[in-house]
């Protein structure tokens, strides 16, 4: 008997290709074609799995939020009653891992982002596979006293999307900021927010 070693499914396969596709060509450079050809599947094998354009999307967008969910590690999180310290600290990894060994997915999710802009059956779709970690999100501040949990959890995004989109896409992209400097910047914008 042979034992067959389990790579990743073709639904994973095609979908992680399609980001990587993202991140390399943008979005004019995903087609079924581009995909099956980097991935080397056999030609159609896109097709059949995800017929349309916006079945590949949202195949893509279901893959970005499973792998950046491991990448923000939700389950890393602190307990709110460790103190804004604990959750910049958290928050500063998970910065700081999207800005290094997984900017190419980062990429890929602001080339998604952009593209939900001009297609609203993808925006909801994009706008629902974020809201676990901005529910979890809102959950910590709370839990920390916030007096505005939706306004902070803004806030905290935006901080953190703005610093994200600078270093990979915008004019800080030759700098990546160290993982001190995220926590600091973090640190500072919690404690404003919900006090030391």
């Amino acid at each position: 008997m042979s034992v067959r070693t389990a790579g990743p499914s073709r639904s994973d396969l095609v979908a992680d290709t399609a980001l990587a596709l993202l991140a390399e060509r943008g979005m004019r450079g995903l087609t079924h074609r581009a995909v099956d050809e980097a991935a080397a599947l056999p030609q159609g094998s896109t097709s059949n799995l995800a017929r349309t354009r916006q079945a590949l999307l949202e195949l893509a967008v279901r893959r970005l939020a499973d792998r950046e969910a491991r990448v923000l590690a939700l389950h890393e999180m602190p307990d709110p009653a460790a103190g804004t310290g604990s959750l910049a600290d958290a928050l500063a990894l998970a910065a700081h891992r999207a800005l290094t060994n997984n900017r190419a997915l980062t990429l890929a999710r602001y080339e998604l982002a952009l593209e939900a802009t001009r297609r609203p059956e993808l925006r909801a779709f994009f706008d629902a596979t974020g809201a676990r970690f901005r529910d979890q999100l809102t959950a910590l501040v709370t839990g920390m006293g916030s007096t505005d949990p939706a306004r902070h959890t803004l806030s905290l995004i935006a901080w953190a999307d703005g610093l994200m989109f600078s270093c990979v896409a915008g004019s800080f992209g030759a700098d990546t900021p160290s993982l001190e400097e995220v926590r600091a910047g973090l640190r500072e914008l919690l404690e404003g927010m919900l006090g030391g």
